[in-house]
């Protein structure tokens, strides 16, 4: 069954509503905009908990609702509702003709269609029996706890959804999409002395939980988990001060996102908020540096099939070669800086307006053996790991937390160091890069991007990577 039959089973026969009526509202709704839809959603979600030997919690959620946008200029009229009804939907329509006040458009063209199917539509949730779920978080908790002694506390979650959309235009056009989102998350205490530290794995994808439910997939995080603790264990003050900083392969591409995506999308750019503005066309990193925004890859996190307006996601060119070369759009603001949608108009749920967002966004391989790069240090930081970040758009400012991180001394790996911190600025670090590895690797399956209060799942990744000077704040006296 084709996803707009399942999702006209889903929202017409099965909520009651009338397909007829509603396109004609949809219609009377857009008159003299120029762009909006209707965007009809349906949720499924859970999370199980199981911590300290026992099942902490858990959790089925399910909602439904629409959205409906009409766009005129740069004015956006939105209204939403989680009640799926003809009369709730009129009444939206309503609210949204109000930005059309003295403005009659044009309306846009739609999206073009597509065929490609980037993962499978089953329910990850009802696939598996909830018993089996909490084998699951039992059997990890038990493995971990007979991996080491000085492990004091064992967490592990899994989290899944199924969600289904439909988006309706003027017109009578119409878009569908089908998306699994699972997740296992494993964290473990160690503690010797009086010295406790924590470590922490996590996985998933747009996929069912047979993946998650393998031994050979969720001992290795185990193992990871426990390595990643016991290391912090050994670790030392960190020294500060300015310093070459080699990333590791995967998911320290999460700086890149963070220091360099957000500045790539439509709407920063447009404003003309973004380091990065009226900068098209000129070298905004080093030679070898190319960055891409990848919406189409098989069932990673970040993929899409559609994005949330209907246009087919894609792989975009943000920087070639070092060379700026495009933004990450969705409809409005493409239209309105004369450029094309990429697929990147994403929300959070009905409740949400789209706006450009990334989907999985990733630095391409170079042609440096990751020993070499490591070799040509002579004293640095290489990072393994990240936390949490904080990036200012605008300035490009940006300070991250370390969470596997070691000294490197005379080309080899030293210490283990804890507390470390990059601060930087995004397109300043970017025209720093010295040497690119040839082991690109994508995360794991965990990133979240968050965005004027929106969450989405999102990819990173990146091959190892010499930057020449960063700021390292640290914990040495």
């Amino acid at each position: 069954m084709s996803h707009l039959a399942e999702t006209d089973a889903l929202f017409y026969a099965k909520a009651g509503l009338d397909r007829n009526r509603l396109e004609a509202a949809v219609d009377d709704a857009l008159a003299g905009a120029d762009d909006g839809e209707l965007f009809v959603e349906y949720r499924q979600s859970e999370a199980l908990t199981y911590d300290d030997g026992r099942l902490k919690s858990a959790s089925f959620d399910t909602s439904q609702g629409f959205g409906l946008r009409a766009i005129s200029g740069e004015a956006a009229g939105y209204a939403h509702a989680s009640e799926l009804s003809e009369e709730a939907v009129a009444r939206a329509a309503q609210t949204v003709r109000a930005v059309q006040s003295g403005h009659s458009g044009t309306m846009a063209e739609g999206p073009s269609r597509t065929n490609r199917i980037l993962y499978a539509d089953d329910n990850p949730i009802s696939a598996v029996p909830f018993e089996d779920k909490v084998k699951l978080l039992a059997e990890i908790d038990a493995f971990a706890r007979a991996k080491d002694p000085r492990i004091k506390q064992v967490s592990a979650s899994l989290a899944g959804e199924w969600q289904a959309v439909q988006i309706l235009r003027a017109g009578g056009e119409r878009a569908a999409d089908i998306r699994p989102l699972v997740r296992l998350n494993i964290s473990v205490v160690v503690g010797e002395g009086d010295r406790m530290e924590a470590g922490g794995y996590g996985g998933g994808g747009r996929l069912a939980y047979n993946m998650l439910l393998d031994p050979a997939y969720w001992q290795p995080g185990v193992e990871e988990a426990l390595r990643r603790a016991l290391v912090n264990l050994e670790s030392v003050d960190t020294p500060a001060g300015e310093m070459p900083v080699v990333l590791g392969s995967g998911w320290p591409g999460i700086l890149l996102h963070e220091a360099v995506g957000h500045g790539l999308e439509g709407d920063f750019n447009r404003k003309k908020t973004s380091a990065f503005s009226g900068l098209l066309g000129e070298r905004v990193a080093s030679p070898g540096v190319t960055v891409m925004d990848d919406g189409t890859m098989q069932d990673r996190r970040g993929s899409l099939t559609i994005d949330d307006e209907g246009t087919p996601s894609q792989a975009t060119v943000l920087i070639e070669d070092g060379i700026l070369r495009g933004y990450m759009q969705d409809r409005q603001n493409a239209r309105l800086m004369g450029m094309t949608p990429t697929g990147n108009g994403r929300r959070q749920s009905y409740a949400h307006i789209p706006m450009p967002r990334m989907t999985n966004t990733v630095m391409l391989a170079g042609d440096k053996d990751p020993e070499e790069i490591l070799s040509s240090v002579d004293r640095g930081l290489f990072a393994v790991n990240f936390g949490g970040g904080q990036v200012d758009i605008t300035s490009g400012k940006f300070v991250f937390s370390c969470t596997e991180a070691y000294l490197i001394e005379n080309g080899k790996l030293g210490a283990p160091v804890k507390g470390a911190t990059l601060i930087g600025n995004g397109p300043d670090v970017m025209t720093k890069v010295k040497m690119i590895g040839n082991d690109l690797k994508l995360d794991d399956g965990i990133g979240t991007c968050g965005k004027d209060g929106q969450g989405v799942p999102v990819g990173v990744g990146q091959p190892t990577m010499l930057i020449d000077a960063i700021t390292v704040g640290g914990t040495a006296a």
